[in-house]
């Protein structure tokens, strides 16, 4: 494998570089974007039960926060479930950019990796070519050792940015689909939450005028 590295030229340093930070990205963010540990089970029930009960403290509210990113959207909602339904939203919304921010991290790094790792090989691919012509220029057809090495240099180059960009985009497509499934099925929870919100006020509030 070293051999092969050192063949390779110095084009394969930046290419081993890409392949160790997108590994590392995608094994963080698959464990980051669990469904579980993004959008609880059960959550927003709880949670329900806890307003329908009275129980909501602010240290419930701050547990909430903390817990999960569907923690936060839904504490942000109740954080102002006395006002208008409208400020209860916008509150919910502005919430939901931060955390979908967040749930986004390092995704442009990794679709960048998958981006330049090709180029990376191509690069690889000319220096390579120079190599080779360059022994041409230098020693003619007679130094087959020379042309060989400028050779494998561009197959070797080319073939290590496409086994870094492949999986690597790969990585990027599945992640960014997670991501837009968990956030469809937190704006789902936060609708709820709001509509229910919204009926117990009004039901509060028809009690109140009998």
């Amino acid at each position: 494998m070293l051999e092969i590295v050192v063949a390779g030229g110095w084009v394969m340093f930046p290419i081993i570089l890409c392949s160790i930070l997108a590994t590392a990205i995608i094994i963080e963010r698959l464990w980051t974007l669990k469904p579980a540990r993004v959008v609880p089970r059960d959550l927003a029930r709880r949670v329900w039960d806890l307003v329908s009960r009275d129980q909501l403290t602010p240290q419930s509210l701050q547990e909430l926060r903390a817990g999960s990113p569907l923690g936060q959207i839904l504490a942000a909602g109740l954080a102002n479930r006395h006002l208008d339904r409208g400020v209860m939203k916008e509150g919910i919304e502005d919430t939901g950019r931060h955390v979908v921010h967040e749930l986004e991290r390092y995704l442009n790094t990794l679709g960048t990796i998958a981006a330049i790792s090709p180029l990376l090989g191509l690069l690889g691919t000319v220096t390579g070519m120079i190599r080779t012509f360059s022994a041409l220029t230098v020693g003619g057809v007679g130094d087959p050792a020379a042309l060989a090495g400028g050779i494998s240099e561009s197959l070797i180059t080319t073939a290590a940015g496409l086994m870094v960009a492949i999986p690597a985009l790969i990585a990027y497509r599945y992640l960014r689909g997670r991501i837009d499934a968990l956030v469809v099925q937190m704006e789902q929870e936060a609708i709820a939450l709001v509509e229910a919100l919204h009926r117990r006020q009004f039901l509060d509030t028809l009690m109140e005028q009998r």
